[in-house]
């Protein structure tokens, strides 16, 4: 489990293919990787990914990511030298800044449009019209892996509003119109609608 809190950025090592698996390495700087271990749960981008191996010294670790994960998330558009978002597990005592994130990525977005004044960066992002009952305006939503407040949901999509901070330790701040963003729903949110949605269904049914 995660929190949205993204603790640094990494950098695209290497890339390799290597059957149906892509081994993708990252290089970081050492002290995020202390008291790591192989299996450790890492999220990138917001994906929960499995280490496969590291050199905490030599400030790179690695991952073995399916086929069904480069197609389902942005993992699979990075190249050598890209700059991801990088969260170590929740661990027990941890403070919980954002909210419960389970690396489980739903859907990808679009950034549609991108406006920039002193103060924030207001972005629209459009998604698949299939998942805006679960999108709520003012609950949460990760995107990629980063706890955030929907501002307003719109027809297509919806609006993210995001201060100096989130745009100065994540990749947020490097984004642009067309770019392709990891989506995790609020897992409370999506419970409750479709729990709501199954019991209307089969009180709706046994009334006919």
């Amino acid at each position: 489990m995660f929190t949205g809190i993204v603790q640094t950025t990494a950098q695209v090592r290497e890339i390799r293919d290597e059957g149906q698996l892509r081994r993708l390495t990252l290089s970081i700087a050492p002290t995020n990787l202390q008291a790591l271990e192989r299996g450790a749960s890492i999220a990138i981008n917001g994906v929960c990914l499995t280490v496969t191996a590291f050199d905490s010294a030599a400030g790179w670790v690695s991952f073995d990511v399916i086929a069904e994960t480069l197609d389902k998330t942005n993992l699979g558009k990075l190249d050598v030298g890209s700059k991801v978002n990088l969260e170590r597990s929740l661990t027990f005592g941890s403070e919980l800044g954002g909210h419960i994130v389970s690396g489980h990525v739903q859907t990808t977005a679009t950034l549609a449009r991108l406006s920039r004044d002193q103060h924030k960066v207001s972005m629209a992002l459009s998604l698949d019209k299939s998942f805006l009952p679960y999108i709520l305006a003012k609950g949460f939503i990760a995107v990629e892996g980063c706890s955030l407040t929907v501002g307003e949901v719109t027809d297509s999509g919806f609006n993210l509003y995001l201060i100096p901070e989130t745009l100065a330790i994540t990749t947020l701040g490097d984004k642009r119109e067309g770019d392709i963003l990891n989506i995790e729903l609020d897992q409370q949110t999506l419970t409750i609608i479709k729990t709501v949605e199954r019991v209307m269904a089969q009180r709706f049914s046994t009334e006919q």
